[in-house]
């Protein structure tokens, strides 16, 4: 085989590798260099590289309800059809398998963080960029693995039909990026997940949180990492007022309580919101102020 038939045939089997828009923020040279570091890249071209697979893999993400066959053919309607292969979709899962998930992790390492400028809209307030986090959860594949794993989450009629991964992500605000995240069994609890993403976390951040992570414990782990919080507080806290504050709000003080050690003060902002007409008004507790 000449040397100008092998360039030709690595050219076409690399060609899938290409996803539009996605391909500038995750370039082939990242996907390489991750690869590498990974040991997942092959010495021979392959019919479907690991490049490509790398690339088949983020297009699934984008492309979730459309099968192997739809995604694939995402991935090359911008090809000449007949000098395009199609592999089958057990090829497609067995490359799946030959990648592992090692390039997939490494590559959300190096790819994952905040992305807003200072003209971001909704990604600032006061100088401190607002970030958000919060809890979900992720059907997997119905394998026994994931299933002695992850476990099946519950409900009023049973159990789910698919497996569950418990995921915490830290997003920033405005653009929706993702910062961090992290996962587990339906079993790990939210706070418990969320302390491991405390070291995500800087000075000169503002973190949103619902009620759910109000703790003593996360509390303290995450104003150690020098971020300012605001967060929503259970409605069980007794908040006594302070002072009144504009446009119906007061500042309240409160205690995280710790029966380890003694409570510590925390100043909070209760925010009136207006109810129907003829509901009277009610009141939220919004968090903790800076």
């Amino acid at each position: 085989m000449s040397v100008q038939s092998v360039i030709s045939s690595a050219a076409l089997a690399l060609a899938p590798g290409r996803l539009g828009e996605l391909t500038e923020h995750v370039p082939a040279a990242l996907v390489d260099e991750v690869l590498e570091v990974t040991r997942r890249k092959e010495r021979r071209i392959r019919l479907l590289p690991a490049r490509v697979v790398v690339y088949f893999v983020l297009a699934m993400a984008l492309f979730p309800g459309d099968g192997y066959q739809g995604v694939w053919a995402h991935l090359v309607a911008g090809l000449d059809r007949s000098a395009v292969r199609f592999p089958s979709s057990r090829a497609l899962r067995l490359a799946r398998v030959r990648l592992g998930a090692a390039p997939l992790a490494e590559l959300f390492r190096r790819v994952c963080g905040t992305v807003a400028d200072t003209e971001t809209t909704g990604a600032w307030w006061r100088g401190l960029r607002v970030a958000a986090w919060d809890g979900t959860g992720l059907e997997v594949a119905d394998s026994a693995a994931n299933a002695a794993f992850f476990g099946y989450p519950s409900g009023s009629c049973g159990p789910a039909g698919y497996p569950q991964l418990r995921m915490v992500a830290i997003v920033e605000c405005g653009t929706r990026a993702l910062i961090d995240a992290v996962w587990g069994p339906q079993g790990c609890g939210e706070n418990a997940l969320a302390a491991r993403l405390v070291a995500s976390l800087r000075r000169g951040m503002l973190l949103l949180a619902d009620r759910g992570f109000d703790g003593y414990e996360l509390w303290g782990h995450t104003t150690a990492s020098g971020a300012s919080l605001l967060w929503r507080a259970k409605g069980k806290r007794l908040l006594p007022r302070l002072k009144e504050l504009p446009e119906r709000s007061s500042e309240n003080e409160g205690y995280l309580e710790d029966h380890r050690v003694s409570s510590r003060p925390v100043t909070w902002c209760r925010l009136r919101r207006r109810q129907a007409v003829g509901e009277g008004a009610g009141e939220d507790e919004v968090g903790p102020g800076p």
